[in-house]
């Protein structure tokens, strides 16, 4: 059996030019808060965990005085590199390693960042655990990740339907675990945000190369899915017009 990290992996070598495309992680108020709480200054070094496109790590990196983008993938880091020399922005270290093993001392950075990656994570308490450990005293984390509902049945349907999608997808956590997270690994939370995205069944599965028949599959279990959880979803439309909405949190914290 593939372990997940591979799993991971292999899907993103596939896919990693739809995540550069992709509007959802190309920009959006949630890419904005993101950069606003980072509150980053001249003087700090920023490290983004798995960049991906590497949306994040060249918003910010006009901001600081160096910035390190890390990915598990290597044709995630070409593709995230291409779009920074496309968008000519310099002075972005990209670097191959695993978010819950951070190949760097401790107290390396001012800012880490993370957005809409965690849930293919396999330890999410060994991730924060890293970030805290190459977190400066005062440094500041900002989470950035799709939730699911605090109801546990509507949660588990939400990350069936995800992994449906995409078999690397790990799970989403809702706020209150986030937090719980957060706490364990010694980070004080300073802010939250929502926000809502709505997405098109047809773009979103074509982003992982889903099959005709799990498309089916997909625009199917919506319409099986239980009250709490179709309220969550919001899906509308039919056919190649189905939509639905994912929910999504902004995290910024920082350590002691």
């Amino acid at each position: 059996m593939t372990d997940p990290k591979s799993r991971s992996r292999e899907r993103f070598a596939a896919h990693a030019h739809a995540y550069v495309t992709s509007e959802s992680h190309a920009g959006g108020e949630d890419l904005e808060a993101v950069v606003r709480l980072a509150d980053a200054r001249p003087e700090w070094v920023a490290l983004d965990v798995a960049t991906g496109g590497g949306h994040t790590a060249i918003a910010i990196a006009p901001f600081v005085a160096g910035m390190v983008a890390l990915d598990l993938t290597p044709e995630m880091l070409d593709a995230a590199r291409g779009l920074a020399a496309e968008r000519d922005v310099a002075g972005i270290e990209f670097v191959l390693g695993d978010a819950e093993a951070l190949p760097f001392p401790d107290a390396s950075f001012d800012l880490v960042t993370c957005r809409i990656a965690a849930h293919h994570f396999p330890d999410v308490q060994a991730f924060a655990d890293a970030v805290a450990r190459v977190l400066r005293p005062g440094g500041r984390f900002v989470l950035h990740d799709q939730c699911v509902p605090d109801n546990a049945a509507a949660a588990t349907f939400v990350n069936l339907f995800e992994r449906l999608r995409d078999p690397s997808h790990q799970r989403s956590l809702a706020e209150g675990a986030w937090r719980e997270v957060l706490r364990r690994a010694n980070l004080e939370i300073e802010a939250v945000e929502h926000f809502e995205k709505r997405m098109s069944l047809e773009t979103w599965s074509a982003r992982q190369g889903c099959t005709p028949q799990t498309v089916t599959q997909l625009r199917e279990l919506l319409a099986d899915a239980g009250e709490t959880t179709a309220a969550w979803m919001a899906a509308e439309g039919e056919g190649s017009e189905t939509t639905f909405t994912i929910h999504q949190v902004v995290i910024a914290a920082s350590k002691g």
